[in-house]
């Protein structure tokens, strides 16, 4: 039996597994806080539930499961930036404040960047259960996507690119 063969847990992480797996958590952790920030942001109810959701049953969860692997195979883990306080959006100056708009159009950003990351991810993998939880990652920001296009189209947000219509 092959190093890297049986139980996937057992298997050492190549340094490019390590790497990615880092600096996910790195990136994830300064979105954490990002979507803080945008949260105060928001006027709409819609996008604040959505943010708030986004980041306690997506990415938190994210970060956690990324943590434990790293915390598993002994690597230092990386900073995570000061949370920031809740104010109310009233209390942001109307030239210094993000427009809902531009908040779900960074967010959409945001979660493409993510599922092209854990494709990327996925298709470096040796180690199975690396592959399969970033498989999971990458379906679970699909389905946030879909919840944001909706709330895009609903609102009037969504700016398309020149339709063909014949």
């Amino acid at each position: 039996m092959g190093i890297l063969s049986g139980n996937p847990q057992d298997e050492p992480l190549h340094s490019g597994e390590v790497f990615n797996l880092w600096s996910h958590l790195y990136g994830t952790k300064g979105t954490l806080v990002t979507l803080q920030v945008l949260a105060n942001h928001t006027g709409d109810h819609d996008l604040k539930v959505f943010l708030e959701d986004l980041k306690e049953n997506c990415l938190k969860q994210e970060a956690q499961q990324v943590e434990a692997v790293l915390k598993q195979t002994g690597i230092r883990l990386p900073p995570a930036p000061p949370d920031r306080p809740n104010v109310e959006v009233q209390d942001i100056p109307a030239g210094a404040r993000f427009n809902d708009p531009e908040i779900a159009t960074l967010v959409q950003k945001e979660i493409m960047a993510g599922q092209i990351l854990c494709s990327y991810i996925m298709g470096i993998s040796i180690r199975e259960d690396i592959g399969e939880m970033y498989g999971e990652f990458h379906t679970q920001k699909a389905e946030y996507a879909s919840k944001l296009l909706k709330i895009l189209k609903d609102k009037g947000w969504l700016v398309p690119p020149p339709l063909d219509i014949k």
